[in-house]
């Protein structure tokens, strides 16, 4: 059976630490790779409140984020819909075995200028 909602594809610049420089400060590297089945949906006015008010950051877009990714999405870059977008605050997680549907985790996003 097919599913009846399905998300898009996005591409995540993830930063992944590679090693350490002389003072052990950690050395990130970005590697780009495309996650499918995101959900994207845009943040309800409340939010947009909530959010402008609690760190200056004006979310626009709300992520759904595929069960099984282990991909970083917290302060990445992702594009979708031909801009880029900047990930705000913590992803939120639930419990994967609870949900129905295939997506357990979100995260808000901005525009990337």
């Amino acid at each position: 059976m097919a599913a009846l909602i399905k998300g898009i594809s996005v591409i995540l610049h993830e930063r992944v630490q590679v090693g350490e420089d002389a003072f052990s400060a950690p050395i990130y590297e970005e590697r780009t790779v495309v996650v499918d089945n995101v959900l994207v949906s845009p943040v309800g006015t409340d939010d947009l409140v909530g959010e402008a008010q609690l760190n200056g950051k004006r979310a626009q877009y709300e992520l759904c984020i595929p069960k099984g990714d282990i991909h970083n999405w917290e302060n990445a870059k992702v594009e979708f819909f031909g801009h880029a977008w900047k990930t705000v605050g913590f992803v939120q997680e639930w419990i994967e075995a609870n949900l129905p549907l295939d997506w357990n985790r979100k995260v808000k996003v901005e525009r990337y200028v």
